[in-house]
């Protein structure tokens, strides 16, 4: 039987070639009845399992399931099997395999039975993605550990090396000593930074509906302005992870502060943060799919906008190189994007934002 288009011309795909395609499909389609009982498997099961394609009929399919996916997995199956709206449910698990071993898939069935009452199941091979997120569960564990050392072995001496050299600058107050102040400092701001990257890395957590005007009224406050001043033109809310969106602000405002001196680039590397001829404005507006973070301070070269991202780079002797970098996973974490344009000192655009 040959099929046909609407307008009654022939299809050059007939019942012969469907069932051709069926053979070299790498999806695995399965027929269930009611119970769960599987009444046909097509030829993918032999590439994707290892069994004769029907080997597996007139077996439940819960002898195939992981005993740990058991249950929920036969729950999904009985929600499509009660449900009459069509919905499709899905459940990743893990399958027995003829060799004896599990393989984890993701099958996705229709609450539209056949006319026989039987229903459908998609399944396909999920392994390599789930041994991706084993490797990063891992690569998290071991940055949790490192983690760990810094907030603890490393911070530990040091507060109590700033400390002593607290009584030692009361007692005998020299350059010598404000000049070990001042590393102890940058110690404590690597490691301040650091830690963000090893904690959160390109991850965000739940996010919730964000009013951006707020936070960034908030954030300004948390940021040592010197003699800068905010302007917040920014309106809407946006879908983000509100802890790490702060963290975003901060670090583009610190950036401002810091770098946005009026003075000489050179001046700016030796005294960080001293503005000595008029305090840097800070510009926080809204785009049509975002928004931007603008400062009317020395601006950055255009050869250096690309730069200004990676690890370790920094326009000051005390920088610590890794600001920029942690605002640019945030943002790529969120889906966004984040650029440099031109003007009059350094504004950062981030798109791609959803306001509500």
């Amino acid at each position: 039987m040959t099929a046909e288009h609407r307008d009654g011309t022939p299809s050059p795909v007939d019942s012969v070639s469907l069932d051709t395609l069926a053979l070299h499909s790498t999806d695995l389609l399965t027929v269930l009845d009611t119970e769960g009982v599987i009444q046909y498997e097509s030829p993918a099961v032999e590439c994707l399992y290892g069994f004769e394609q029907d080997e597996l009929v007139g077996d439940h399919i819960e002898d195939y399931v992981h005993p740990d996916d058991r249950e929920r997995t036969l729950a999904a199956f009985r929600r499509v099997v009660a449900d009459d709206d069509g919905t499709v449910e899905s459940a990743e698990f893990r399958h027995k395999t003829a060799a004896g071993t599990y393989l984890w898939v993701e099958s996705a069935a229709s609450a539209n039975p056949t006319p026989e009452g039987y229903y459908v199941v998609n399944t396909r091979d999920i392994s390599a993605a789930k041994q991706r997120e084993r490797n990063l569960e891992r690569t998290n564990e071991r940055l949790d550990e490192f983690a760990s050392v810094l907030s603890h072995d490393l911070r530990n001496p040091l507060t109590v090396a700033q400390l002593r050299l607290q009584l030692a600058a009361d007692e005998h107050p020299s350059d010598h000593l404000d000049a070990v102040a001042d590393a102890h400092d940058r110690i404590d701001a690597l490691i301040t930074d650091v830690l963000a990257l090893a904690r959160s890395g390109e991850q965000i957590g739940p996010t919730e509906l964000v009013a951006l005007k707020p936070l960034v009224s908030d954030c300004w406050e948390s940021v040592a302005s010197w003699d800068a001043t905010l302007h917040c033109e920014v309106t809407g809310r946006i879908h983000a992870d509100p802890s790490r969106l702060r963290q975003l602000f901060e670090n583009l405002f610190r950036n401002s502060v810091e770098h946005g001196s009026t003075t000489s680039n050179s001046q700016t590397q030796q005294n960080a943060g001293e503005h000595t001829d008029g305090h840097v404005t800070v510009n926080v507006g809204s785009l049509v799919d975002g928004f931007y973070v603008e400062d009317d301070g020395t601006g950055i070269p255009a050869d250096q906008r690309e730069a200004v991202f990676e690890t370790g780079y920094s326009g000051l002797a005390d920088g610590t190189g890794l600001g920029l970098q942690i605002v640019e996973q945030i943002v790529e974490a969120h889906g966004w994007e984040i650029q440099i344009v031109e003007a009059e000192g350094a504004r950062f655009e981030i798109t791609g934002v959803e306001t509500v």
